[in-house]
């Protein structure tokens, strides 16, 4: 079991870490899926067509943060069980709005779904492996002895 958690960190934050690295021109363009921030806010806006455009730069910039902060988390082991949490919800919305805005194909083809159910599993494992939090609550233990 610890390898498997071990290995749903590694991949959630490399795929989340991946997305940003291709908004901010970082993949080439080969492979990439947008290439460049304007890219990536027009799609922002095509899978939130319900919001004002005056809104996508912030909803494009929230999510950007959201998918730095919590791969980072996630890979150092910091309140892993929350940051998997919030991953699948953040998931599980980027499946949604995609899902229906331009159809289920997309987040079907992408594995958001999966992606999303994997971080959900994430946030059940308790038993910690190679984080940050087993130093944390070992200083926290020694504190009160």
């Amino acid at each position: 079991m610890k390898i498997v958690k071990l290995f749903l960190r590694l991949t959630l934050s490399v795929g989340f870490l991946s997305a940003v690295a291709d908004r901010f021109g970082w993949w080439s363009a080969d492979v990439s899926a947008w290439g460049n921030w304007n890219s990536f806010l027009e799609y922002t806006q095509s899978i939130n067509p319900w919001l004002p455009g005056s809104l996508i730069p912030a909803v494009g910039g929230i999510a950007t943060g959201a998918e730095i902060i919590f791969p980072i988390f996630l890979l150092i082991g910091y309140k892993t069980e929350l940051f998997a949490r919030l991953s699948g919800f953040l998931l599980l919305a980027f499946g949604l709005a995609m899902a229906f805005s331009v159809g289920i194909k997309g987040p079907l083809d992408y594995s958001v779904f999966s992606a999303s159910a994997g971080a959900f599993a994430l946030s059940l494992m308790n038993e910690k492996y190679y984080e940050i939090d087993t130093l944390i609550f070992k200083q926290k233990q020694d504190r009160t002895y």
